[in-house]
């Protein structure tokens, strides 16, 4: 009988520490779930805290250096950008195959005449075409009004191409000097607190400090994008004067040579 029961309680002490072994188990897996679900809810969620946190810094950065100066120098990014998107997008409106425009133009004064010629440069778009016209409209005429009509109608077609770019290059330089204004002046505002405040406290200086130097910042930052954009317009012009100049020679050649 005490056998019997001996075998019972070792049975039962076997069958608890089972059943807490399981019960431990289920709670560390769990437990191990819920932390990697935690950790990846938060690895998700860290880019867009880091989003959110740039985009608050950079306003609270704005609002900082002054409403009033940055506002200004914000609105000549916006009229820079403006003028070099529309510059941009009409220098590449304004870019042809000028080799393909030249062996059209040469096959049709083979082919049909000026007039065949003049009509392939009425169908083309961009400054070349429209300096080819001109000089074929003169061709009856002799080779030197051709020429002249050709060399007056490239300066028309470079002031087109050239047309605002000039209010970039205002923009570059008034955005620094907007910033360079705005930190003189808070660098001044600062003074006056420290005059007011009859001491020299590093919080004061150091306050009105930050928020000058932050006009600067962004009057650089702005004259940089800007000079980008500038560069860009600047080179994309003389390669479409370049083409000109030499699809005029060309067509002088071509003029000539019809000629005889």
């Amino acid at each position: 009988m005490k056998r019997l029961f001996s075998i019972l309680a070792i049975a039962g002490t076997m069958a608890f520490g089972t059943v807490n072994a399981n019960a431990f188990t289920t709670t560390t897996t769990a437990a191990t779930t819920t932390v990697a679900t935690v950790t990846q809810e938060e690895e998700a969620a860290a880019p867009a805290e880091e989003d959110l946190g740039f985009h608050q810094e950079l306003k609270k950065r704005f609002i900082e250096g002054g409403p009033g100066f940055m506002g200004i120098v914000l609105l000549c990014l916006i009229l820079g950008l403006a003028i070099a998107i529309e510059r941009i997008i009409f220098l590449n409106l304004s870019t042809t195959n000028t080799k393909k425009l030249t062996q059209n133009v040469e096959d049709a004064l083979a082919s049909g005449g000026i007039e065949a010629a003049k009509e392939v440069c009425r169908n083309t778009k961009g400054p070349v075409a429209s300096i080819f016209y001109q000089g074929l409209d003169r061709a009856d005429e002799d080779i030197d009004a051709a020429e002249k009509a050709v060399v007056a109608y490239g300066g028309v077609q470079m002031g087109q191409l050239e047309k605002n770019v000039s209010w970039i290059s205002l923009f570059i330089a008034l955005a620094p000097m907007l910033g360079f204004m705005g930190t003189v002046i808070g660098m001044i505002q600062a003074f006056d607190k420290i005059e007011a405040a009859g001491d020299m406290q590093p919080s004061l200086v150091a306050g009105g400090i930050k928020v000058a130097l932050l006009t600067t910042v962004f009057g650089l930052i702005v004259a940089i994008i800007l000079q980008i954009f500038y560069n860009y317009i600047i080179a994309k012009i003389d390669s479409i004067v370049n083409d000109m100049e030499d699809a005029s020679i060309t067509l002088m050649d071509m003029l000539v040579k019809h000629k005889k």
